[in-house]
């Protein structure tokens, strides 16, 4: 291949990880606003499944549910991971926290949670690279909790750092499914599909025999933004385009491009809801970025070989 065509290549890659990146990061902004004006936790993730698990279910269909390789159990972790319980405890927690919170802490938690998972089921060692990168998300993670913590104003504290907490469990959930569609070799998609469609056929009914009537009272627009961007872009679109990005650019460049998620809802957050992060703020988003960077597999600076380079997810 050319130097020229090599170039372009990357650069479209680039532009894969990033759209990717940009649909993961207004996933908090566009809950966020959602929670504080029509609509609740629980009318999210039924849009996000109700749409995602019909559209997704000839994945299932066709690929089958894989109880021979996750079980049950298995499956169970698939579905809390990032289908209704993750969508339920993330988006309630953007009820009281802000979207840059959630931004760094969701996914930016995600992979502290992976390690320690793998440490606990399987034994595994993180090296010095990646524990250096865990150990900067913790340090983030601190910042941004315990800071706000001392504010003056005791009520919004209290509130955040009760969203902080949902964060954190939404990051554990998702870091489990990561596990478990990791050991379990099963590619991103049909590991989401199972998801969307288990939440489908168990919420879904949940769902429409308590809160149901709840949709009719919501603007048409409202719910159509949502049902696309929660069903569609989030679930489905994000998954195509980061997968490109990993073909074109390897699985360590596509997963770095994680690492622009916390500041990048931070940036979004500005605009569409008004949200400033302090300077403070900004110390702790900054360092979880660095930390999934690092942890993610990104590549070194100058293409410096990494301590760190055999197959992970």
């Amino acid at each position: 291949m050319q130097p020229a065509q090599a170039k372009h290549l990357q650069l479209k890659g680039a532009a894969y990880g990033l759209a990717a990146a940009s649909i993961w990061a207004g996933w908090s902004v566009v809950t966020r606003l959602a929670v504080t004006t029509n609509l609740d936790a629980w009318d999210i993730a039924a849009l996000r499944f109700g749409v995602a698990g019909l559209l997704l279910a000839p994945v299932v269909a066709r690929r089958g549910l894989a109880r021979d390789r996750l079980g049950w159990l298995g499956l169970g972790v698939l579905t809390a991971g990032v289908g209704a319980p993750y969508a339920l405890v993330a988006a309630t927690g953007l009820r009281f926290a802000p979207a840059y919170d959630g931004g760094a802490l969701n996914p930016g938690c995600m992979p502290l949670f992976v390690a320690l998972i793998a440490a606990i089921v399987v034994g595994e060692k993180p090296s010095v690279t990646r524990m250096l990168g865990l150990s900067l998300i913790l340090v983030g993670a601190v910042t941004i909790m315990g800071w706000h913590a001392e504010g003056r104003d005791a009520a919004w504290s209290t509130s955040r750092l009760f969203g902080d907490l949902l964060f954190l469990i939404a990051a554990f959930l998702t870091a489990g499914f990561t596990f478990v569609m990791k050991h379990a070799r099963l590619d991103p998609l049909h590991a989401t599909a199972l998801a969307a469609t288990g939440s489908l056929l168990i919420y879904l009914p949940i769902y429409f025999a308590f809160h149901g009537v709840r949709l009719a009272r919501v603007p048409l627009a409202d719910l159509a933004i949502q049902a696309l961007f929660q069903g569609v872009a989030v679930s489905i679109i994000s998954l195509v385009l980061y997968g490109r990005a990993v073909v074109i650019l390897g699985a360590s460049g596509g997963a770095a491009f994680g690492a622009l998620v916390p500041a990048l809802a931070a940036l979004l957050a500005i605009p569409l809801l008004g949200e400033w992060p302090s300077e403070t703020d900004w110390v702790g988003v900054g360092l979880v970025s660095s930390g999934v960077y690092l942890a993610s597999g990104g590549p070194l600076p100058k293409g410096k070989p990494r301590d760190d380079c055999q197959p992970r997810r």
